[in-house]
């Protein structure tokens, strides 16, 4: 993705994706819509503040692609993590 960027995970099933978020900490997940509807609504009820791409249709995602290959460009879309700076 970038130098910047460090890919983690790899969950495929709800109960590895719950684990990894709490393993991993992530400020970004992809979802493959493949998860399900539960899949978001589940990250959600974490209490933790990420970031939620899915490849596919997930209602209650932040954003959504169809391709693989537009997750880079959804993910860049995001405002970094902490937000700006403020004195």
């Amino acid at each position: 993705m970038g130098a910047h960027w460090e890919l983690v995970g790899g969950a495929t099933s709800l109960e590895e994706l719950h684990k990894q978020i709490g393993e991993f900490e992530p400020d970004v997940v992809i979802v493959d819509a493949g998860l399900g509807h539960g899949a978001v609504q589940g990250l959600r009820l974490l209490g933790r503040t990420v970031r939620l791409v899915s490849l596919g249709s997930l209602p209650g995602a932040d954003a959504e692609v169809s391709e693989l290959g537009d997750i880079r460009s959804a993910v860049l879309g995001f405002p970094r993590p902490g937000g700006p700076v403020r004195t």
